[in-house]
C-alpha cells in the first residue's frame, strides 16, 4: 500500500466538518467518541478483525475504534476529514498511519485492505455513493467493507438532544437529519446501489452516559453538527436547551444516563 499525497483538493463538504469537527476535537475524543464502543466492538467481531488484519478506519474520528483494532492485532490505517481529530489519533495509536482526507477520494492504492470500517461516516459524505465505492476500491477481493450509525429514531433515546439543539435554530437544517440512512433497509440499500454485496446486517445498543451535566455539555458540544448550530446561535440559549434535554436521563448522584440508543451496521463484500 502506497498512501497518495494527502494534499489534495477536498470538497466543500469534507472542509467544513473538518473544521466543525476540529473545534473541540479533544472533547469529542475523551468524552464523547467512547460511548460509541459496543458498536464498535460488534462491527470489529462481525468483521473478525485481529493479528495481521490491514485494517481502514475511515473515518476514525480521534482514534477510538483503532485503538481497538490495534489492541487486536490489526495493522490500522485511519483517515478523516478533521486535522484536530487526526491529530488526536495519532497521539492515541501511534503505531498507526492516520492521513487527513475525504471518503470520496481515499489516497489509497486499490486492494490494500482487508477490512475497511466506517462507523458514524458514511452519512457526513458528499455523495454516500461515490464514498461508498471508494471503499470498495481500497478493498482487498476477499476483504469486507463495513458501515455502521445509528438505528431508527424511534429506538434511538438520544434524539431529544438532536431536537434540543434544532430547535433553537431559526430554520431547520438542510439535508435528511441524523436518522436518514437509519430507515430499516436503507443503508443495506445504499450498498446494493454502489455494487456491493450485503453479506451481514446487525444491530446493538451504545448507552450514553456523563458523569455530570458539564461533563455532557462538554461532550455534547464538541460534535460538529452542534458547532454548526453555534455559528447561529448563542453558546447560552443552545447550553440551556441541551441541559433541559438531560432532564429525564439525570440520576440521583448526578450522573446522566441516555438509553436506549440503537446503532446498526452492514457487512458487505466485493462482488464476484
Amino acid at each position: 500500500m502506497n498512501p497518495q499525497s494527502t494534499q489534495q483538493i477536498r470538497s466543500t463538504k469534507a472542509k467544513v466538518q473538518g473544521e466543525l469537527w476540529s473545534k473541540k476535537a479533544q472533547d469529542w475524543a475523551e468524552i464523547q467518541e467512547p460511548v460509541h464502543t459496543p458498536i464498535w466492538k460488534a462491527m470489529l467481531e462481525a468483521t473478525a478483525v485481529g493479528q495481521g488484519t490491514h485494517f481502514l478506519d475511515a473515518g476514525c474520528g480521534g482514534g477510538g475504534a483503532s485503538i481497538l483494532a490495534s489492541a487486536l492485532g490489526a495493522k490500522v490505517t485511519g483517515l478523516d476529514a478533521a486535522e484536530g481529530l487526526i491529530a488526536q489519533a495519532r497521539k492515541r495509536v501511534p503505531s498507526a498511519d492516520f492521513f487527513v482526507g475525504e471518503l470520496e477520494n481515499l489516497p489509497f492504492d486499490n486492494d490494500s485492505f482487508d477490512v475497511v470500517f466506517a462507523a458514524n461516516s458514511i452519512q457526513y459524505s458528499e455523495n454516500r455513493i461515490a464514498a461508498l465505492q471508494e471503499l470498495a476500491r481500497v478493498c482487498k477481493p476477499k476483504g469486507q467493507i463495513v458501515a455502521g450509525l445509528f438505528g431508527p429514531a424511534e429506538k434511538v433515546a438520544y434524539r431529544s438532544v438532536f431536537k434540543a439543539v434544532v430547535d433553537t435554530l431559526p430554520e431547520p437544517p438542510k439535508g435528511g437529519g441524523p436518522f436518514e440512512l437509519s430507515v430499516p433497509g436503507k443503508l443495506e440499500a445504499l450498498f446494493e446501489e454502489a455494487g456491493l454485496k450485503v453479506v451481514k446486517q446487525g444491530e446493538t445498543d451504545c448507552p450514553i452516559g456523563f458523569s455530570n451535566l458539564e461533563q455532557y455539555w462538554l461532550g455534547t458540544v464538541s460534535g460538529g453538527p452542534v458547532q454548526a448550530a453555534l455559528k447561529v446561535v448563542e453558546e447560552e440559549q443552545l447550553k440551556s436547551a441541551v441541559i433541559d434535554a438531560a432532564t429525564p436521563f439525570l440520576l440521583d448522584d448526578g450522573q446522566i444516563l441516555i438509553q436506549p440508543n440503537s446503532y446498526i451496521y452492514v457487512v458487505a463484500s466485493l462482488p464476484s
